[in-house]
């Protein structure tokens, strides 16, 4: 488990979270590349602790070219973000006891006879669809690499709002469209764990 100690953000990754931290409207927050409302996270729906962490979350950066293969806790700024949220909770003298939330990360392929763009609306439709769930508080998506790679993850409140968000039309449009569109996907589930006070994070395999 690693303990976090106080990091200096860097210019890019507070120019981040000013950008898009002033892009909310009153309750609504952009957790995703898409900022039309219907997309966005109403944080009247979820309590404190996770609107602290979607809050945080906002700054979240993929720091490598070769996201689509890489590790994945060595993808993202992970240390900025948990600092960003300590920061947070000091703030607002709000108590952080021991949480788990849910990620998934979607590694795929894509040959070069797949239309991006059609790839595009049917993910757009699920995100839609997702945040309606609820309980939907971050997701990220690259672009293929020169191999067609390409990686994708969600951040939830937890694996139900995840099964929850991801049964609907939508869903099943894209996922009966994967066989044609993907050369190969896969899917990884993990768990970040805060602990108490937030002395300490872990993102390890989900095994609950």
């Amino acid at each position: 488990m690693a303990v976090i100690p106080p990091t200096p953000f860097s210019t890019d990754f507070a120019q981040n979270v000013d950008r898009l931290q002033r892009t909310e409207i009153e309750h609504l927050l952009v957790v995703s590349p898409y900022e039309e409302e219907s997309h966005l996270l109403d944080l009247r729906t979820v309590d404190t602790a996770n609107q602290l962490l979607a809050k945080a979350l906002v700054g979240l950066k993929c720091l490598r070219d070769d996201y689509a293969t890489a590790p994945y806790i060595e993808i993202f700024n992970w240390t900025e973000v948990i600092q960003s949220l300590k920061e947070s909770i000091a703030a607002s003298n709000f108590t952080w006891k021991e949480n788990s939330f849910y990620i998934v990360v979607f590694r795929s392929q894509i040959p070069p006879s797949t239309v991006y763009a059609d790839l595009g609306a049917l993910d757009k439709a699920a995100h839609e669809e997702a945040t309606k769930s609820g309980g939907f508080l971050k997701y990220w998506f690259g672009s293929p690499d020169q191999n067609g790679r390409n990686l994708a993850t969600c951040v939830w409140r937890s694996q139900y709002d995840a099964k929850v968000g991801s049964i609907g039309e939508a869903h099943r449009r894209a996922g009966a469209a994967a066989r044609v569109l993907y050369t190969e996907w896969k899917i990884e589930r993990l768990e970040l764990l805060l602990t108490d006070d937030l002395d300490g994070w872990e993102i390890r395999p989900w095994t609950k």
